[in-house]
């Protein structure tokens, strides 16, 4: 009888315990409890359900108009058996994940995204999309066309030339990498001397070259920091007249016919880092440890106010960047709260459902570059695990007002009017809107709508 006592008042606890737990999201907790009298024990398994439909941004319709091979749709591939860290030493190491089934993510991806079964005949609807919107009509990739691919290394090697990767901050993950540029070796049919891989404001791993160089990858170029070149032909021209230094792109970028915009899913100290922000490393200009701040962008990303110019909205209307860009990425298997965060076995563990207290294991692809920023958002704002551990997300009007800017571009809400960098005024980029609750994660496509996001969760 006692014993019996001892296990329900174990249970009570582990009950109200869970009901306390805080997030903005079902999340499901078992609770294993064990109570041991004389030479035996009693196993007990608990279900608690917690329902939280509280989000931070208030659901309006949708903003702006979808794009890509299926207009507005944010491809999601989850699979808890990619990611097997134990959460000691470095995050980054490549016996942390496992290749096989990130490979079949990502081209399970590439082929919802496409609206087809296999990745090769995603790309080619990738690829076709992407020109038809050039206006250089519904055509496939050509062999010799050039690719640069923005990956995002803020975190290795940041305050100097330091190319070991070894650091517990964020940065693309080096298996990731490797399974999108073999499957643009083998499913797209592009050849590696094709293929630049770049972040010119920081220092790339001699690893992650090394492993992303070999065999049928042989070819492949890097271009970091330590020798990427300015296209002193090609500055960026920004819609909005503040002081800073001229910005050049890369030629790497200019030389290319197409970008992939390979972000990280993360918390910043200034809000949110998703494919918006990832061109802070596509320019280079005097300022050669942070050219951001060279350029004086960062003033507008702490303002926290909504219905002012934003920096990345130009870069997304860019015809050198986003108006080349394929395809965008986030790179979620393990996330940071913030950029400046060590990436730890406890803070990089989500709350809401389907992660439950272990790691995102995600990847996130679209040709939408507002619709894949709008759906890292909502993950990103309604998560414990990052919002706890980042106050500058909590209510952050940056993050909202860019979203704004962009979906609205055609007459946003600051009153600026943005151009393509080559003196076009800028009519769509894509849709913005926030999910239905952070529960069931749907958005206006989802639900029977001709506009909006279209969240599509594959394996």
């Amino acid at each position: 009888m006692n014993r019996i006592r001892k296990i329900m008042a174990l249970l009570l606890v582990a009950v109200l315990a869970v009901s306390s737990l805080s997030g903005s999201e079902i999340m499901v907790a078992k609770a294993a409890i064990t109570v041991k009298a004389s030479n035996t024990s009693v196993k007990k398994k608990i279900k608690v359900t917690k329902k939280d439909n509280k989000q931070v941004f208030p659901k309006h319709k949708p903003y702006g108009k979808g794009i890509g091979a299926k207009p507005g749709r944010v491809v999601w591939s989850y699979n808890s058996k990619s990611v097997k860290w134990d959460g000691k030493g470095y995050w980054w190491k490549t016996e942390h994940f496992n290749e096989k089934v990130i490979t079949k993510m990502f081209r399970n991806s590439i082929a919802s995204l496409g609206g087809t079964k296999k990745a090769k005949t995603g790309w080619k609807k990738l690829f076709q999309a992407q020109n038809k919107r050039r206006g250089k009509g519904k055509r496939k990739y050509k062999k010799g066309e050039k690719i640069a691919i923005k990956a995002n290394i803020n975190g290795s090697g940041v305050f100097d030339d330091d190319d070991s990767g070894k650091t517990k901050m964020s940065y693309t993950n080096p298996v990731l990498l490797k399974v999108l540029l073999t499957s643009l070796v083998e499913d797209a049919g592009v050849a590696p001397s094709d293929i630049t891989v770049y972040d010119v404001s920081r220092i790339f791993p001699v690893y992650m070259i090394e492993m992303c160089t070999k065999g049928e990858l042989r070819g492949i170029h890097f271009v970091g920091r330590n020798n990427g070149v300015a296209d002193k032909k090609k500055p960026i021209n920004w819609s909005y007249s503040f002081r800073g230094a001229v910005n050049y792109l890369p030629t790497c970028v200019t030389e290319a016919e197409y970008v992939i915009n390979f972000a990280n899913l993360k918390g910043h100290s200034y809000g949110i880092t998703l494919c918006g922000k990832n061109h802070f490393g596509s320019f280079i200009n005097g300022n050669e440890m942070r050219p951001p701040e060279g350029a004086n962008l960062h003033q507008f990303l702490t303002m926290d106010k909504m219905g002012v110019y934003s920096p990345l909205v130009d870069l997304m209307a860019n015809y050198e960047l986003g108006g080349k860009t394929v395809l965008y990425m986030l790179d979620a298997l393990i996330c940071a709260p913030s950029e400046g965060d060590d990436i730890t076995g406890s803070n990089a563990r989500w709350q809401q459902s389907p992660f439950n207290g272990n790691y995102t294991s995600s990847i996130f692809v679209s040709q939408d570059p507002v619709a894949i920023d709008s759906v890292g958002a909502d993950f990103l704002m309604n998560e414990p695990a990052v919002t706890d551990n980042n106050d500058s997300l909590k209510n952050n009007a940056s993050v909202e007002n860019y979203l704004h800017e962009a979906a609205l571009v055609k007459k946003a809400p600051s009153g600026n009017v943005y151009k393509n960098g080559n003196g076009k005024k800028v009519t769509n980029l894509g849709v913005h809107e926030h999910w239905n609750n952070p529960v069931s994660k749907k958005y206006s496509r989802n639900l029977g709508k001709k506009e909006g996001i279209e969240l599509v969760k594959v394996k």
